[in-house]
């Protein structure tokens, strides 16, 4: 890990994924304890954890698995600008799509 302390993403974040069925709004629980960097990614009542987390200075990468709108794992590939984040996220085998959003706690 280099540059910003992974403690710098930890927070409720509000984000906003373009995809081609829409707009998905989610809600991100980041937080680094211990040295150990975990997050959830919550969208309506389906809750999913991070998988292997990774900060390396303003960057922030994971994989999730999700089941609606359908079964896939996701990549994030994210970038913070103070209380802002922005980048990408590759849904499987579909196009990566635009991810912005602000932290909300």
């Amino acid at each position: 890990m280099t540059g910003t302390d992974p403690m710098a993403f930890d927070g409720r974040w509000a984000i906003t994924i373009a995809t081609p069925v829409g707009r998905q709004e989610v809600v991100l629980d980041i937080v680094h304890r211990d040295g150990v960097l975990s997050g959830t990614a919550t969208q309506g009542a389906e809750t999913v954890p991070f998988i292997d987390p990774v900060a390396d200075g303003d960057r922030l990468t994971w994989s999730q698995k999700i089941t609606k709108p359908m079964s896939m794992a996701v990549r994030f590939d994210l970038v913070r600008d103070g209380d802002a984040l922005s980048g990408k996220a590759k849904p499987g085998i579909l196009p990566a799509t635009a991810v912005t959003g602000i932290r909300v706690a």
